[in-house]
């Protein structure tokens, strides 16, 4: 398999320095991310592309390739293409009337052909010889050249002809990485989420930090979506996911602050916290999901007094956009769901806010408030790699059995995202197999049939068994998890290769 991969528009005209750059670092992610899921390929790079040359055939590995390709920033789209020798360019017309017959059979067509290198022919005379020997040899119906249904693509490159299978459009943006690190405050709603995705899409390295206000669940539930947003958009680089326990912050401001004051200073304690853990991590920026005017608290007159307490930039992406703007994209990064599910603990505190900020009121409200207790609650977060928020060490998870041969009465729970689960589905022969996304569980956990065992499966096994270590805590004897036999491919790339990726994904 053979794809190549073509630059966001925007890098193709920086400078030629800034250019090679940022092809570098893209190249370096692609290797960490085929090495990271097993995939042995060949990367190269070009001055106006990057070629990738995977050493599998199999369908799953096709299927996965694409999945990277279309989720990785930096990339505008990617060709899928069949790679052939170049002799005459009669041999290339039938080399591309064999790969499009089937599709241009009934259907109005054009021909687009870009070359490079020597050739005694144009690329306008190749369409026409091209378009003309597929018009009188196949079923296509007719030639369009203003409105096609099917646009016959290939490149005669030098001594290749690559015909282009299918076009697999990018996720645009910078290489991740190519333009510094960021804190991106993560509430788990549809605005935190949406702003994150949107810096790791333009090459920032976007870690994570959470303000605990509602519990254990409330942290997992945000700990999910930050991970699906890093394994799916930014797994080429381990950042960082802080929680920081605020409950108490909560209570001393319902305690001691004036009613109309709490959400602004609430802001303001957060702001003040993530400005010390960025610090701590030698940050530069905090990112935050506010929008102008979508709340009391992000009035222009309230921002701006919330960001008197902090010396960092403070980014917000989605400050212009809609609400509706925001769900779509949501809905398209697939966060919605995580969204939708997730508890917006913030309202318990908005009680007849102030919509004209005013800074010495602000300030005068927070003297009753114990800066103590928010040292304290600086001082009791908790750090953790990315990749490991999920992990087994979450208490008790352990003790959760898991099942590589489910017996013939138990029934299979697949929680994945809805996308992962249509994307690769789960069959078993003889096993009933439901599919109820994770966020569903407590909703329709009352409609699984008693005395039978359900074991929750996911891809790798953490977030089943975090779900099924609850689900257990009522009826223990219920629930477990299915795993299925854990096959490896052998990845076959060079010392050299592997000690780059690994710098790269240790940054």
């Amino acid at each position: 398999m053979k794809f190549i991969v073509k630059l966001f528009p925007e890098i193709t005209i920086k400078s030629k320095s800034a250019r090679r750059q940022m092809t570098k670092i893209l190249r370096q992610n692609l290797q960490v991310l085929f090495r990271t899921h097993l995939i042995s390929a060949d990367v190269q790079n070009r001055w106006d592309s990057i070629a990738i040359v995977v050493n599998h055939d199999d369908e799953v590995t096709r299927r996965k390739v694409i999945q990277i390709l279309s989720h990785t920033p930096g990339i505008g789209f990617t060709l899928e293409i069949g790679e052939y020798p170049f002799s005459t360019l009669d041999d290339a017309y039938q080399r591309i009337r064999d790969e499009y017959r089937d599709e241009v059979a009934g259907k109005t067509f054009c021909v687009r052909i870009k070359r490079a290198g020597q050739h005694d022919f144009t690329s306008h005379q190749a369409e026409i010889y091209i378009g003309g020997g597929i018009l009188k040899e196949t079923e296509a119906r007719a030639v369009s050249l203003k409105s096609p249904e099917v646009v016959v693509k290939a490149e005669l490159r030098n001594d290749k002809v690559h015909v282009v299978r299918q076009t697999i459009k990018g996720l645009g943006g910078y290489p991740l990485g190519s333009q510094g690190e960021v804190l991106s405050l993560i509430s788990g709603g549809f605005d935190s989420t949406v702003a994150s995705y949107l810096m790791t899409r333009r090459g920032l390295k976007t870690h994570f930090c959470f303000f605990n206000l509602g519990g254990s669940a409330h942290e997992i539930g945000v700990k999910q979506v930050a991970h699906y947003l890093w394994s799916t958009y930014g797994e080429s680089h381990r950042v960082k996911f802080v929680t920081v326990p605020f409950e108490d912050v909560v209570t001393e401001i319902l305690k001691n602050v004036e009613t109309s004051q709490m959400g602004v200073v609430l802001k303001r304690m957060m702001l003040r916290a993530a400005s010390q853990v960025a610090d701590n991590l030698h940050l530069p920026a905090l990112v935050t999901g506010e929008a102008v005017a979508q709340v009391a608290s992000q009035t222009i007159t309230n921002l701006a007094v919330i960001d008197r307490v902090c010396d960092h930039m403070v980014l917000r992406p989605l400050a212009a956009m809609d609400k509706q703007e925001i769900i779509n994209t949501a809905r398209r990064i697939g966060t919605e769901s995580f969204a939708a599910s997730m508890p917006e603990y913030c309202g318990v505190i908005s009680v007849n806010p102030t919509t004209v900020g005013d800074r010495k009121r602000v300030e005068a409200a927070e003297t009753a408030f114990d800066m103590a207790v928010l040292g304290d609650a600086i001082a009791r977060s908790r750090t953790q790699r990315i990749d490991e928020v999920l992990s087994e060490a979450e208490s008790g998870l352990e003790d959760i059995p898991v099942v590589t041969t489910p017996a013939i009465s138990d029934v299979i729970v697949d929680i994945r995202h809805p996308a992962e689960a249509e994307e690769n589905p789960l069959t078993l022969p003889n096993n009933a197999v439901l599919r109820i996304p994770f966020y569903d569980l407590e909703t329709k956990k009352s409609e699984f049939a008693p005395g039978v065992r359900h074991l929750l499966y996911c891809q790798k096994g953490t977030m089943s068994r975090i779900h099924a270590h609850h689900l257990s805590l009522e009826s223990p004897e219920r629930y477990g998890v299915f795993s299925e036999p854990d096959i490896k491919r052998p990845v076959t790339t060079s010392d050299a290769e592997q000690t780059e990726q690994e710098s790269v994904a240790d940054d």
